[in-house]
């Protein structure tokens, strides 16, 4: 199982900030990930929340079955250490996933605390970056 799971506000893909974002939508990304699980041949789980806790158990759940994860921490990125200690205790591979390229925005949102404890990163290169993520996972397999 590779599970992608989403931070705040990507839900609202699609109309959120497009000219940052672009125009694909939330379930885009999802058919995607799904799309690209299926021909790749192993299961996905795809999902997207703004509460913290419910991130945090979703972390902790992977982290007990050893599964690997691509995380777009969303906002949390830039500061949320219980986020960031749930993804150190991770025995999966974890690659961080970015939508927009943050070293081209906001100074602020230029320090990941996630980053440390990632296997990889992938930024700025659209939802492209959940195929390449599920891409690379799917190639470790079980060499966690």
């Amino acid at each position: 199982m590779i599970y992608v799971l989403n931070g705040p506000n990507l839900g609202r893909l699609g109309t959120r900030e497009p000219e940052i974002y672009g125009s694909t939508s939330y379930a885009d990304v999802v058919a995607l990930c799904e799309k690209t699980a299926a021909k790749l041949g192993v299961e996905v789980e795809v999902k997207q929340t703004d509460a913290e806790f419910e991130m945090i158990g979703w972390l902790h759940r992977a982290a007990d079955e050893g599964a690997h994860v691509a995380l777009n921490p969303a906002a949390w990125t830039h500061y949320n250490i219980a986020i960031r200690d749930a993804c150190a205790m991770l025995r999966g591979k974890l690659i961080e996933v970015h939508i927009s390229n943050v070293h081209q925005r906001e100074e602020f949102r230029h320090k990941s605390v996630i980053s440390a404890v990632a296997d990889g990163v992938i930024m700025g290169l659209g939802i492209d970056g959940y195929r390449l993520a599920l891409e690379h996972l799917a190639q470790v397999g079980d060499r966690a």
